[in-house]
Order: C-alpha cells, then sequence, then structure tokens
C-alpha cells in the first residue's frame, strides 16, 4: 500500500499549498480561474498528447478493459437516471455523472498501478476510454446547453463542431493518431510538449485547493447534498462493486487480473472532473464536493480491497 500513501501525499500536499494560495490571497482573486483555463486550454492538452502518442492501443482489446469500461458505463447510467428523474437539469446531471464515474486514472491511478499493482501501463486503458469516449461526449453536451442552440439541424452541426473546437478532445485524437501511425516521434519534438504537460497536475490540484478556500464543509446541506452523496456512493462504492462482479462472476477473472480491475474502479474521481466543471460554470460546488470526498474515501476502499482480494 506504499503507492496509496504516495500518491496521496503528493497530491495532499499540492492541495494544500493551493488552500494556502486562496487563504494568502498570493496570486490575486482571479488565481483559480487562471489556473483552470491554463490546464484546460494548454496544460492539460499537452499531457495527454504525449501520454496517448506513446500508447500501444492494442491494450484494448482484452476482457480488464471491457470490465472498467461497463463499471463506468453502469454508474454514471445510474446517475443519469436519477438526474433525469429528479430534474437537475442537463449541465448539472451531465457533470455529475462524469462526477460518479471518471476515475483519476491520471496523477493517482499512474502511481497507485505502479508501487500497489507493480504496472503502470494497466492504467491506460480506462485512461483512453475516458479521454476518447466519455469526455468527448460530456463535454460536447455542456458545450451544447450552454449554447443556447435550439432546433435538430443548429444542433446536430454544432455537436459535429464542439470535438474539434475542443482541446482536450484535439489533442486525444491527435495522439491516437501518432500511436495508430507507428510513428515514434524524437524526443526533441516531444519535449514541449512534455514540458508543458507536466504543469496539468499541479496546476488543477493547485486551483482545486484554492477553490477550497471559503467553502462549507462538503456534503453537509445546500441544494447539492443529494448529488454529491449520490455521486459520491456510485464513485467509492458501487463502480468497485460492480468492477468486481463483472470481473469475477461474467468474467471469470481471478487474483491479479480481478484485483487491478477492481483497484482502478475504486480510484476517486479526478480533478479533471471539476477543471470542466469551472470551464463551463456548471456544477462546481457539486464537483468540487465530489472530487474531494471520494479522494478521502479512497484510503479505506483501497485498503479493503486489498485485504478483500489482495
Amino acid at each position: 500500500m506504499s503507492g496509496v500513501i504516495v500518491g496521496f501525499g503528493v497530491i495532499a500536499s499540492i492541495v494544500a499549498i493551493g488552500y494556502m494560495l486562496g487563504r494568502l490571497s498570493l496570486l490575486g482573486p482571479g488565481a483559480r480561474e487562471v489556473l483552470s483555463r491554463l490546464a484546460f486550454y494548454v496544460a492539460s492538452p499537452a499531457l495527454l498528447f504525449t501520454i496517448l502518442a506513446r500508447t500501444d492501443l492494442s491494450i484494448l482489446l482484452s476482457p480488464p478493459v471491457l470490465v472498467s469500461v461497463l463499471s463506468v458505463v453502469v454508474v454514471a447510467l445510474a446517475f443519469l437516471v436519477v438526474g433525469v428523474i429528479r430534474r437537475w437539469g442537463v449541465g448539472r446531471t451531465t457533470v455529475g455523472v462524469l462526477g460518479s464515474s471518471y476515475v483519476n486514472a491520471g496523477n493517482l491511478g499512474i502511481p497507485i498501478a505502479s508501487y500497489v499493482l507493480g504496472d503502470a501501463s494497466l492504467v491506460a486503458p480506462i485512461l483512453l476510454f475516458q479521454l476518447l469516449v466519455l469526455a468527448p461526449v460530456s463535454l460536447t453536451v455542456l458545450d451544447l446547453n450552454n449554447g443556447n442552440v435550439r432546433g435538430v439541424w443548429p444542433v446536430f452541426r454544432r455537436s459535429l463542431g464542439t470535438p474539434v473546437r475542443n482541446p482536450v478532445v484535439i489533442a486525444s485524437l491527435a495522439g491516437v493518431a501518432v500511436s495508430a501511425s507507428g510513428w515514434v516521434p524524437p524526443e526533441p519534438l516531444m519535449e514541449p510538449f512534455d514540458l508543458v504537460g507536466g504543469m496539468a497536475v499541479p496546476a488543477m490540484l493547485l486551483a482545486f485547493g484554492i477553490s477550497l478556500h471559503g467553502s462549507a464543509m462538503p456534503g453537509k446541506g445546500g441544494p447539492e447534498q443529494v448529488p454529491v452523496l449520490l455521486a459520491v456512493a456510485l464513485k467509492s462504492v458501487v463502480q468497485p462493486l460492480v468492477a468486481w462482479v463483472l470481473g469475477a462472476l461474467v468474467f471469470g477473472m481471478e487474483g491479479a487480473a480481478l484485483f487491478s480491475v477492481v483497484v482502478l474502479a475504486a480510484l476517486p474521481t479526478a480533478q479533471n472532473v471539476f477543471n470542466y466543471a469551472t470551464q463551463y460554470r456548471t456544477g462546481e460546488v457539486l464537483t468540487r464536493e465530489v472530487v474531494l470526498l471520494t479522494t478521502l474515501l479512497t484510503v479505506p476502499v483501497l485498503f479493503a480491497v486489498t485485504f478483500l482480494l489482495g
């Protein structure tokens, strides 16, 4: 479990720095928005491009990938159904879907996959699915919802154009194209992307920490209490449970393979979700609280998974 402790220690330290920056107002009143926009428009696209360009796409054709994808789909649909029934609105429901299913496969998944599972590449399939399917679809919905587009043809035309306007989607598709081509870019060419991409995770964590200053205790009252608790329950409890049921009972997985998919499903909500919510000014409180609570719950959940399956 040293990987879990190391991963969470790094994240907590940077978030704490962000909180102090917000408390002391060292970066001014617009610091959170600047850092979020830097991560969304510049650093995250560079990071995603480098990750996907160096990923072997053949790993997508394996049972563990299907288990991971299906566990994400199940909890996402569960939140979507409740959101529609409770009439939480398109934007709020969309970020809630992301909060309940979008795994922190990057800055936390990679160290945990390395130290706990012994193979960092295990996190690549779910990372690819989120970047190539879940994020583009959700961002397109958010873009359409914020664009005040009405009518079948205008919505269809805008939905086709949204992916090519979104830097996260563009970078992801470019990375996949490079990987699929078999071309290995020279290191001098990739170095600028590596350097800029290195800002993505710190910028997101600092922005998240700044947002915590002056915020109420998460999960206590307010209009977001029900969607927050639902998203947290789906992410921290239901998703790893679904991964275990699918892996063990449907696909007959056991041992290290089953342990891996359950551990990855138990990872908390990614900070990317808060970044997306901030950019579209939708469900910011909801996503901030979900990210914080699922991150806190991940340690006991992973200890339980390790005790039962490890």
